[in-house]
């Protein structure tokens, strides 16, 4: 049997016996504000994900899993939204739905943690939006430097990507010229 049906199952079992009856099994994940979304279209980008899971609340963390060579979308994420009884909707209604003809599989995670490889400023690896050459980032130009990184201007979200793009870069910067320093002064000083 597989997740769909099961939790199916559960929630008409749940209804049956009414309320009052016994608690639901969605309080075992009462303390969690996290969902997994499974079964997405590959060519989705995290506002589309956004734009069906924020029906039911305040989505406020996504993290939809990409090939880290390709930058490709795997079918699946986890989302926060900012009121856990939302997950509790999403659970119930998104779950074995169909999306551009794939199902889809939500459920609730008990204990997420983000990924180690990504911190909290880190842009998810590039995109390939399509084949045509990149024209040259110009600082002026918020959607030079959006298609110089990856980010699909006509994204809900191209805003917060290009805010941590730059905070990356900041910090890529710093931290660069903090190598450089120090090389210096490790350096011997020339012999006369």
């Amino acid at each position: 049997m597989n997740v769909v049906q099961q939790i199916r199952r559960i929630n008409e079992t749940e209804q049956r016996h009414g309320p009052g009856s016994s608690a639901s099994w969605h309080d075992d994940y009462k303390d969690s504000a996290y969902i997994f979304a499974g079964g997405l279209p590959f060519e989705l980008t995290e506002g589309d994900v956004i734009c069906v899971f924020s029906q039911y609340g305040e989505i406020v963390n996504i993290n939809l899993v990409r090939d880290k060579e390709t930058g490709k979308s795997k079918g699946y994420a986890f989302l926060q939204y900012e009121d856990q009884r939302s997950t509790i909707l999403a659970v119930d209604n998104l779950n074995g739905t169909k999306i551009l003809g794939r199902t889809l599989r939500v459920d609730h995670v008990k204990n997420y943690r983000q990924p180690k490889s990504a911190d909290t400023d880190e842009l998810p690896t590039e995109r390939i939006m399509n084949a045509a050459p990149q024209p040259l980032p110009s600082e002026d130009n918020d959607e030079d430097v959006m298609r110089q990184a990856g980010i699909d201007p006509e994204d809900p979200m191209a805003e917060y990507y290009l805010k941590k793009h730059r905070r990356r870069l900041r910090k890529k910067e710093k931290h660069r010229s903090k190598r450089h320093k120090s090389r210096r002064s490790l350096s011997p000083p020339n012999a006369v």
